[in-house]
This record gives structure tokens, C-alpha cells and sequence, in this order.
């Protein structure tokens, strides 16, 4: 797959499903919560093709729509059609036909990229991660190469938070463990009945690593938060 059709439906795969959910559910002001947002990053973590994820949640509300419930504001999490989706994507899995992705033209372009690096750079090393900023700024050094190779610097970024991670998690404490645990309980909760055992372990460790982030005052590295 080429840099910019990578690109373009890397960045597909987040928006037109916040945007595909916003209008089923009837809204344009909803915001999604951290949970939604975990949930779709394990989706595409996962693999599972984004016409699922859209088709998935026409399926959960027109079955919403049969049920005569008429007040749609109810439906306040991503998680409601999780099922749905995961029935769209076994039937995708099965031949069943699917739209095509939509490319885009040059969905990162080499200097906002270069800014957001140089910035994420700044703020690691003003953070204490010595190690992961060197290694934002040896991508730096080589940025057209990457650039040319967006697939292979999402991983490498990737490998990048990862580090970040392992670092933050073994100087938590104790409580703040316990603390981002009751957060992502009292997210979870009442969304369980309809998530498998492997959605549920996905959408916890896609959560927790936000909510570090979060807790750490930095920002992904992920090109979807970059730019």
C-alpha cells in the first residue's frame, strides 16, 4: 500500500466512524468519551475493516429503531453496537461485499509533521524521557525517508509510546494503578454485557494507555493525534 492511500485510510478509519455514529445516533454535538475512543482504536488495532464498524452501527440502530425506542439520546456509547460489529466484520470475513475506502491526497504534510515532532521532542525531554526523545529526533534526521514510508513510521512511533509506557508504568504507584483500574471500571461497566472477552481486553489496555498519557501530560505520538 502506498504512503498516501495508507495514510488516507488511516485517518478514514477514526473520523467517519465518530462522524458515521454521530449522525445515527441523531446528534452532531455528541462527544465521544475516552472509551469510545479506546474502542475504535482496538477496532483498528484488531484489524477489523472499517465498512464493519459503519455498517455495525447502521445494523445496532436500526435493531434500536425496531424497538420503538424513539428517544435515540440514550444511546451514549460506541460500545452499544460493539456486537453489531463484530457480526458486519464475520459477515465481511464471509465474502459479503464492502465499499471501498476512500484515498486521500497527501494526508500529512512534511512540514506539519516536522513541527509536531520537533514538538513532541521538546515536551519528552522537558518530561523527563531523555531516550524517547532522541529517538523522535533521529526520525527527525531522516524525515523525508519516513515521510515516503508512513506505515513504517506509525510503527515506529508506536514502538516509541510503547517505551514511553513501560517507563511511566513501573514508577506508578500503587494507588494511581488502582485509580486508572476504578476509571476504566466505572467507564466499562455498563458496556460489558455487550463486548467479548478479547474486545474487553483490547478496550482495557487501549484505555489505560490514554489514560497514562493523560496522567503524564504528554501527547500521543500516534500520526492520528500528530497532526
Amino acid at each position: 500500500m502506498n504512503g498516501e492511500l495508507w495514510a488516507g485510510n488511516y485517518f478514514n478509519y477514526f473520523t467517519e466512524v465518530e462522524e458515521h455514529f454521530q449522525r445515527a445516533r441523531g446528534s452532531s454535538l455528541f462527544l465521544m468519551s475516552p472509551l469510545d475512543w479506546a474502542l475504535v482504536e482496538s477496532w483498528k488495532n484488531t484489524g477489523v475493516p472499517l465498512e464493519a464498524v459503519l455498517r455495525g452501527i447502521d445494523d445496532a440502530f436500526e435493531k434500536y429503531r425496531a424497538g420503538k425506542r424513539k428517544n435515540f439520546q440514550q444511546v451514549n456509547s460506541l460500545a452499544y453496537c460493539a456486537q453489531a460489529i463484530t457480526k458486519a466484520s464475520a459477515d465481511m470475513l464471509n465474502n459479503r461485499p464492502a465499499k471501498p475506502i476512500a484515498s486521500a491526497e497527501d494526508s500529512v504534510p512534511s512540514d506539519g509533521l516536522r513541527t509536531a515532532l520537533e514538538q513532541r521532542a521538546a515536551q519528552l525531554t522537558a518530561k523527563g524521557f531523555a531516550d524517547a526523545a532522541a529517538s523522535v529526533n533521529a526520525i527527525l534526521g531522516n524525515l523525508a525517508e519516513h515521510h515516503a514510508n508512513l506505515e513504517d513510521l506509525e510503527m515506529r512511533l508506536g514502538a516509541i509510546e510503547e517505551k514511553i509506557l513501560a517507563q511511566a508504568r513501573a514508577a506508578q504507584s500503587e494507588e494511581q494503578l488502582l485509580e486508572a483500574r476504578r476509571a476504566l471500571e466505572s467507564e466499562l461497566k455498563p458496556h460489558r454485557g455487550r463486548l467479548s472477552a478479547a474486545e474487553i481486553s483490547m478496550l482495557e489496555k487501549s484505555f489505560l494507555d490514554r489514560e497514562l498519557f493523560a496522567r503524564l501530560g504528554l501527547d500521543r505520538l500516534s500520526l492520528f493525534f500528530l497532526l
